[in-house]
């Protein structure tokens, strides 16, 4: 008698059934791209709402960071200085897992309206707010309820009036076409499952000739995939880095133009090494494929403006 596995008739799936009851063992089917993502997002959403708590508790946003210690990694330190730190609460500054420092890099002038995808504590917005005065207006969007608290706490404490954070996802921006002159972002789009659709709803949500100024992390060429996913699991704590070309292509696809991805920061081996022992490999011999193909960049693209007639284009 051959071994065959006994299913509950309201658990067999159809394409299993066979006369008798029973079924053959079959391989666990493969997860969908949706499974994926949701397993991603939920991460994210796990990894950036314990982030939040140990902050409010008195400790570090860093990855592995416990309350009363601080950050030490080369990617999340130095990227604000005195001046910028003295304009906001010491807890946004202590959100902040960010890779680079947009509001540095970014044109941002008095009146204008900017969204800071994946907005944390707050650290952005509120010096996106000062940047753009009391005409302009500056939106946090973030999915993590208790990020949202702590910003909002942040808000409070800085005493800025011309700052709102909404709940949502950067996949689906909840506010309206042609509405937001700049849009930055600090290491969060490396995050997403889905960074095409990120990259559509910017288009969609920037006014034409509004700019796109992000911070995140880039790969740059080939490498063994065991060690991208070392190092990215190290640099961002979730793999997750568009390759520069591939960043490009996709800017590209959404329709943006003007691309330039500029490096801020580069990684190496070295950086790495207690991180990578621990993860059982060589640095020094690793050390060729990983300096120079990792880094901290700041991208930045145009929405073209819109045809002004019916032959303005052609």
């Amino acid at each position: 008698m051959s071994a065959r596995t006994e299913i509950p008739q309201g658990l067999k799936p159809a394409s299993l059934a066979t006369a008798d009851g029973t079924a053959e063992a079959v391989p666990f089917p493969e997860p969908s791209d949706a499974d994926i993502k949701n397993v991603v997002k939920n991460v994210v959403r796990q990894k950036y709402g314990e982030a939040a708590l140990r902050v409010s508790s008195g400790g570090s946003s860093c990855c592995g960071a416990t309350a009363s210690t601080g950050c030490c990694d080369p990617i999340t330190t130095n990227l604000y200085d005195a001046a910028q730190a003295g304009q906001i609460p010491e807890e946004a500054l202590l959100a902040s897992l960010g890779c680079g420092n947009p509001t540095a890099l970014a044109q941002l002038n008095h009146g204008e309206t900017v969204l800071d995808l994946g907005s944390g504590g707050g650290i952005d917005v509120l010096l996106s707010a000062r940047r753009v005065g009391p005409t302009g207006k500056a939106y946090g969007l973030d999915m993590t309820d208790e990020m949202l608290a702590l910003a909002n706490a942040n808000k409070r404490k800085a005493g800025v009036e011309n700052v709102e954070f909404l709940k949502g996802e950067i996949e689906s921006i909840p506010l309206p076409d042609n509405s937001v002159d700049v849009i930055i972002s600090n290491c969060v789009i490396n995050l997403s499952a889905d960074k095409d659709k990120v990259l559509r709803e910017t288009f969609r949500v920037l006014k034409p000739g509004g700019r796109f100024a992000v911070s995140d992390v880039v790969t740059r060429g080939e490498m063994l995939p065991e060690i991208r996913q070392s190092i990215l699991a190290w640099v961002g704590c979730i793999a997750g880095a568009l390759e520069e070309n591939d960043y490009h292509s996709k800017l590209a696809a959404a329709g943006f133009a003007q691309i330039e991805v500029e490096t801020t920061r580069i990684y190496r081996a070295e950086d790495a090494r207690e991180f990578l022992a621990g993860q059982g490999m060589d640095v020094d011999a690793i050390a060729p494929q990983v300096d120079g193909k990792f880094f901290s960049a700041f991208i930045r693209a145009v929405k073209p403006l819109a045809c002004c007639g019916p032959t303005c284009c052609s």
